[in-house]
């Protein structure tokens, strides 16, 4: 009989759940929220067309692992609880001992809540979902999956700040990258397509967005950070920004470091500039209307994604392939439109009507006159992270 394992993937208004054999998915449920409503989405098998999406209350989406684990039990995918070998939860945070996927022991928790006020949008968040999987499973071992562990080894250029390197080394304070379980996912599927090209970008536009250069297999650099701060525009993180605006902003604000820190993670991004909504859905929507301030942010996010582009195609000296992937770059033919308009000079051309077709797929939408692949990849990070977690040596 195969060993089961529970998967978790939880980030600010969202969680996603499977359960997983030593081979295959077996169970996956996703909890988010949806035109301001609270829903859950099943699906068996790693099937999505036998996929159910109901709405649910705030109490149920406050307690989704326990609703999950009681879906599972009822369609017979567990018995119970027991019947999990080890559980698998994504690891969010800065720090050269968080590259590797490690035991969540008392050290790693001690470890981890050290860091609570740096990555306050992923670390407060895996803190309590690691409470509640232990009050649940209080025996069953729990492996923490690194989302920095696939930029562990870019080039130094990459890893240092410019700042002195003994300080650096001193304060563990480098350029670690995130979205690297979504990476690996995406690198992993390319490579079985046949698609795995020599120089890679790939666009990840989700609720937090990165771009990250892939060369010969390898992270080569990445858009995100110290924290997944840095970077492109995001739904409320504000990206890039001058070291002395920011003191200047905490002084004129008073905020104080902690302060300061929630501000630039959750009131700013598309948020902040359209003073509406951190949703390109609705931004989009906005826009069609008139309003300026979201046509303002979403021109802020496309020019950030396509500078990031351009960026590393010189770092590279090139691109075979550009690849979208992350809810927006799965879902918006409009955005991926927008991104590639007047990247023709690097030689990347989509086909607009296969572009507009395409929606939650994985698809090739350049014309056959595009030097580049272009690519929209549906990313599988609870597969990747399915697979450490069964090859992982306890």
């Amino acid at each position: 009989m195969e060993n089961k394992y529970l998967i978790v993937n939880t980030g600010s208004v969202s969680a996603k759940y499977a359960i997983y054999s030593e081979k295959a998915e077996l169970f996956f449920g996703h909890f988010e929220i949806e035109n301001g409503k609270a829903i859950v989405s099943f699906y068996s098998d790693g099937n999505k067309s036998n996929k159910k999406t109901q709405d649910i209350n705030e109490e149920i989406f406050k307690n989704s692992l326990e609703f999950f684990l009681k879906e599972a039990v009822s369609i017979n995918i567990i018995k119970d609880k027991n019947d999990i070998y080890s559980i698998g939860v994504r690891i969010v945070s800065p720090g050269t001992y968080f590259q590797s996927d490690r035991i969540v022991d008392d050290l790693f928790l001690s470890k981890i809540a050290e860091k609570r006020d740096e990555a306050p949008c992923h670390v407060p968040t895996t803190l309590k979902e690691v409470t509640e999987i232990k009050k649940i499973f209080s025996n069953t071992p729990i492996v923490g999956i690194s989302d920095s562990a696939f930029h562990k080894d870019v080039p130094d250029f990459v890893k240092y700040y410019a700042i002195p390197k003994k300080v650096a080394k001193d304060l563990d304070i480098y350029h670690f990258g995130y979205h690297g379980i979504s990476i690996s996912s995406i690198v992993e599927k390319l490579s079985a397509n046949k698609n795995l090209s020599k120089k890679i970008i790939i666009c990840h536009l989700g609720g937090g967005l990165s771009v990250v250069a892939v060369k010969d297999g390898n992270s080569f650099d990445t858009s995100m950070g110290y924290t997944p701060l840095q970077g492109l525009v995001m739904s409320t993180r504000a990206g890039d920004i001058d070291p002395v605006a920011v003191m200047s902003l905490g002084q004129k604000l008073g905020k104080n470091t902690a302060e300061l820190e929630n501000y630039f993670n959750k009131e700013c991004g598309l948020l902040g500039l359209s003073g509406k909504s951190s949703d390109v859905r609705d931004l989009i929507e906005l826009e069609k209307t008139g309003d300026e301030d979201a046509k303002l942010a979403l021109q802020k996010l496309v020019m950030s994604i396509k500078k990031y582009i351009g960026s590393y195609i010189a770092e590279m000296g090139g691109i075979d392939t550009l690849v979208f992937s992350g809810t927006i770059g799965e879902r918006s033919f409009i955005m991926r439109e927008r991104i590639c308009d007047g990247l023709e000079s690097f030689g990347i051309k989509i086909n607009k009507k296969v572009n507009n077709k395409t929606v939650g797929i994985d698809k090739k939408i350049n014309t056959i006159f595009s030097k580049v692949k272009v690519l929209v990849v549906c990313t599988n990070e609870m597969k990747d992270m399915a697979d450490r977690v069964v090859k992982f040596k306890y």
